[in-house]
């Protein structure tokens, strides 16, 4: 292009025909708005021009005025109770809507070039917290509406969270209830949104108490693997712990089967609890005293913001807040009726 040289040139459009494998005329026609383009044609071309950074005036255009009729859902990955429950209310929301969901996991990729390919076939995007560099989200919004799930939004973003610290306070205070002293919070309060809120409301309950709060029992991805590590560490711990707050089920139930493998026996010396609420919460032995956090209402909501936002609703001055609930079973000291 005129005026532009070296690494700045912007690609031709023979290399977006070369990226995409199709005819140069077929860029054309797909760049131009033609409709004489089949639907997968129009992707590969999109999806090849974002990625080498192909946005001519005319182009910008066209894709600014085309409307997909479709939302993209970008996660960090596929595994637990958590995404599916997300992907599972979104999807709903999104079919009562008339809009299509494309699906995109970050986990492994080049996050730029997953969202570049995502932003080409759709007209607005929610993001599960931490599935992206907050960067890239601010890139992504001077393009596209942004909602984030699950956690704290960058600038010019919408976000949709659950109550966090306040369920926090009320779990620890129910542990605290139950004469336990030697609490600690398993997860990682740095490296999440929810975990930071969670170990929040702890330390305020144990405060509350007359306490001193012990630093966290701290966790890498918080997956089942980190939850036995964590119960051989209690196991051998020198220092007294009489009740694990974990900073969900899957940590949580873990825990509890790991340390009854080591002959500590949960209530009795050590009590567990979780966050979320998962289906085998109600089926451990003693249940696993958690809090219910509507996962399924936050893919729905998050599906309505993003709708309104796309229909021309402005960015919200601050998140929208979804109630969370304790369920209490036995895995904290409380009797349990029979099955």
């Amino acid at each position: 292009m005129p005026g532009r040289s070296g690494k700045n040139r912007q690609p031709t459009i023979y290399a977006v025909a070369e990226r995409a494998g199709v005819s140069i005329a077929t860029v054309s026609r797909v760049l131009g708005g033609s409709s004489r383009t089949s639907e997968r044609s129009r992707s590969v071309v999109l999806a090849a021009a974002s990625d080498l950074g192909w946005e001519p005036a005319s182009a910008a255009r066209s894709l600014a005025a085309r409307t997909y009729q479709a939302h993209g859902l970008l996660l960090g990955g596929l595994s637990g109770p958590y995404y599916a429950d997300i992907l599972i209310g979104y999807e709903a929301a999104a079919a009562r809507y008339g809009q299509s969901l494309v699906v995109t996991v970050a986990d492994g990729t080049d996050q730029g070039i997953a969202v570049r390919r995502l932003a080409a076939r759709t007209d607005g995007i929610a993001v599960l917290a931490s599935a992206v560099a907050d960067e890239v989200l601010v890139e992504l919004t001077r393009t596209h509406p942004v909602v984030v799930l699950g956690g704290a939004a960058p600038a010019g973003c919408d976000a949709v969270v659950t109550e966090s610290t306040g369920a926090a306070a009320e779990l620890t205070t129910h542990l605290l209830g139950h004469g336990r002293r030697a609490l600690r919070f398993v997860g990682d309060p740095a490296g999440s949104f929810d975990g930071a809120r969670r170990h929040e409301g702890f330390r305020q309950a144990v405060r509350v108490a007359g306490l001193r709060p012990a630093a966290p029992l701290r966790t890498g991805t918080m997956t089942e693997q980190d939850g036995r590590a964590v119960a051989d560490r209690v196991a051998r711990s020198s220092a007294p712990i009489d009740a694990l707050v974990c900073a969900n089920d899957e940590l949580a139930l873990a825990v509890v089967r790991r340390l009854e493998t080591l002959g500590v026996r949960v209530p009795d010396d050590v009590a567990v609890v979780g966050w979320d609420d998962v289906t085998a919460a109600r089926y451990l032995r003693p249940g696993l005293t958690t809090v219910r956090q509507p996962v399924f209402e936050l893919g729905e909501l998050g599906c309505t913001v993003l709708h309104d936002r796309i229909g021309g609703a402005p960015v919200a001055p601050d998140p929208r807040e979804l109630p969370t609930t304790l369920v209490i079973r036995g895995s904290c000291g409380c009797r349990e009726p029979p099955w």
